[in-house]
């Protein structure tokens, strides 16, 4: 701490404003533990969960129905694990940059419909059924799957299903799942345009730290805040 607080005497080659930013940062980090987002636990979202669903069935249904060699096998598990990752990275990202959140979400939305196609291509090219909105059977797996958000019950339930039915499920599913993060998106952009980014949060609380600690007045802030 001792050399921090020298930094404006020792270094002449600094300007005053950088070293009263970084006294002042060095304080206010260790006051305000607040200075980031704290409400990025990503295992508690919704679609996070059901992202997890969709990955664990697709592990099982391309293992089990695809033939040992097929590279969809690989796609559609890479599809369902991208599904679920970047939902994963995005959030955590967006601890300091809700560009790259709102990116990363939106690949994670990509990969679970390039999943959704693989599931309807292998019911279609097999002459399967894809259940109708209003297929009595859809409308029951909408509810099951709207209730259940624990992907231990879906590696018990699959086993004992067939590749139609199995295939359905993920699909309902995925259409659930998508439903979830276009509104985290819509959310995200919403929380942006009325709070800003990482260098308007920093600003903020810097000029609180400021105020409460009688420091020197705040730098104009003229960034954007990403």
């Amino acid at each position: 701490m001792v050399k921090i607080l020298l930094i404006p005497f020792e270094m002449a080659v600094v300007s005053r404003k950088m070293c009263i930013f970084a006294i002042t940062y060095f304080f206010m980090m260790d006051e305000d533990k607040n200075f980031l987002r704290q409400d990025n636990n990503y295992r508690t979202l919704k679609a996070f969960q059901k992202a997890e669903c969709i990955y664990d069935v697709t592990f099982y249904f391309a293992h089990k129905f695809l033939a040992l060699g097929d590279r969809t096998i690989d796609q559609m598990i890479q599809a369902a694990r991208s599904g679920k990752q970047n939902l994963a990275e995005g959030n955590i990202d967006g601890i300091t940059s809700r560009e790259m959140e709102l990116k990363l979400t939106n690949v994670n939305r990509a990969s679970l419909h390039e999943l959704l196609l693989d599931y309807e291509d292998y019911l279609r090219v097999r002459g399967l059924e894809q259940w109708k909105y209003d297929d009595p059977r859809c409308r029951q797996t909408r509810s099951f799957c709207k209730a259940h958000l624990d992907s231990a019950v879906y590696r018990e339930k699959i086993r004992e299903r067939s590749d139609e039915t199995i295939a359905n499920i993920a699909i309902t599913l995925i259409h659930q799942c998508d439903v979830l993060i276009r509104g985290l998106i819509e959310w995200k952009k919403q929380d942006f345009i009325e709070k800003g980014g990482i260098k308007e949060e920093m600003y903020r609380a810097r000029n609180d730290w400021q105020k409460r600690n009688g420091a020197y007045g705040a730098i104009p802030y003229t960034g954007n805040g990403r």
